[in-house]
């Protein structure tokens, strides 16, 4: 069976990606802005043996399957219009494929280990090696992708036109005017990263900030740029699990891209946790990526728990709202930004191109190929609803039942010179 008639059976026709295989057949339209391309036999053995995202992803990482033109437009249509066929065609197309291609190849080395083998989940020290996995890449790495500001969550475009440095700053001075911070308040950033936001906060906002991370690189990292900065009197980044911060009575928390890590069923004690750190009308912001709705399995799937994220896990929003409501922080306010997570994966994907040649000699081509198909796909993912960002605003109540809370939101206080366009 050509490998043409294979691609032809699981995606529909309409679908604007042409195909070519090294056994010299092809199909698709002549005028395809993307071809997908099986360059070698094991690639058909890594998607035989590993059915669905993760044998696709073995065979893009080895360079076995390949993407002429735009991943992301190719990613985009593939989503759009892959056929759903039933089990039994599956198997029969798999059958006609031939023994040879049910030995799987090596593993690409850049592959974590199967989840059973890391130990239990959540602990400390695994989540702490999940962290490692995808953070202590390269510090140079990141700072290709990402650009100056080093901030690798959702940014806010304020406008249509902004740069991705623009937005990354109006995300974090979002988050502070969300929290309502005031010269002089503490702020607890969990999951701090880089260091953008104490740094943002401190800055601008004139807080006193603790941040903390578990990769020891981002730490290093953002300790050196509070100093460049003149902020160590107010800013400071420690390698530290949250969960052994030991001061509290905090003005406000912000959580910008930690709750994908915690796992669904640490949520209550992930916000009791931070709740007890609040004092009274305190406020967390709670900016997470999140499943479209609350009925999907929450693990992350095979490309992204073995090539990205280890451990990974996204809820529904209302799970998120559920657990911060039911725990310790009455929920105010929450907005969806699946689309400025789209203009920053945009973004970011640019970057990368941009630097590729250095991008590869700082971590190896297969690594990069990774965080090539990772922000492809996560931003196909954030096009087609089957992705969302989240920021949610709570508050620890004080006795009498008082918030702090003004009775409208106070935040969008900055005049736009141009609406953003989202399609």
């Amino acid at each position: 069976m050509l490998l043409a008639d294979i691609f032809t059976k699981v995606v529909d026709e309409r679908a604007p990606v042409a195909f070519r295989a090294y056994d010299g057949s092809s199909a698709g339209p002549t005028d395809a802005e993307a071809v997908l391309e099986i360059v070698r036999r094991d690639a058909v053995a890594y998607i035989a043996t590993a059915p669905g995202d993760l044998g696709l992803a073995r065979a893009y990482v080895s360079g076995a399957l390949d993407v002429r033109g735009d991943l992301h437009t190719a990613l985009h249509a593939l989503l759009t219009y892959a056929r759903n066929l039933p089990r039994r065609e599956r198997l029969a197309v798999l059958g006609r494929i031939g023994p040879r291609a049910l030995r799987r190849p090596p593993l690409p080395a850049e592959e974590a280990p199967a989840p059973w083998r890391r130990g239990l989940r959540h602990s400390k020290a695994r989540d702490a090696a999940a962290i490692s996995h995808h953070y202590d890449v390269s510090n140079r790495f990141y700072e290709i992708v990402l650009g100056p500001s080093m901030a690798y969550t959702c940014a806010v475009f304020p406008s249509a036109t902004a740069t991705l440095e623009e937005a990354q700053a109006e995300k974090f001075d979002l988050v502070c005017r969300k929290l309502a911070l005031r010269p002089g308040d503490r702020l607890l950033d969990v999951g701090a990263g880089w260091g953008g936001m104490v740094m943002h906060a401190a800055e601008h906002h004139g807080v006193r900030a603790i941040g903390v991370t578990l990769s020891q690189r981002q730490a290093d990292w953002a300790q050196r740029a509070i100093a460049e900065r003149g902020l160590q009197d107010r800013a400071e980044v420690r390698f530290l699990d949250y969960r052994d911060v030991t001061e509290d009575n905090f003005d406000a928390i912000s959580s910008i891209g930690l709750t994908e890590h915690i796992g669904a069923r640490n949520l209550p004690s992930y916000f009791s946790f931070l709740a007890r750190k609040l004092r009274p009308e305190g406020r967390m912001l709670n900016h997470a990526i999140t499943r479209p709705t609350n009925r999907e399995q929450h693990r992350a799937g095979g490309f992204i728990d073995r090539y990205v994220f280890p451990d990974g896990e996204l809820e529904g929003v209302g799970k998120i709202v559920s657990a911060m409501h039911d725990h310790g922080l009455e929920v105010r306010h929450e907005e969806n930004l699946r689309e400025h997570y789209s203009l920053t994966l945009r973004d970011w994907g640019r970057n990368l191109e941009q630097g590729w040649d250095e991008a590869v000699a700082e971590v190896g081509e297969r690594k990069a190929r990774v965080w090539r198909l990772y922000m492809a796909a996560s931003r196909a993912g954030f096009d087609l609803n089957r992705l969302e960002l989240h920021q949610v605003l709570g508050v620890r109540l004080g006795k009498d039942g008082g918030s702090g809370m003004s009775l409208r939101p106070d935040w969008e206080h900055k005049e736009l010179t141009e609406s953003a366009v989202i399609s």
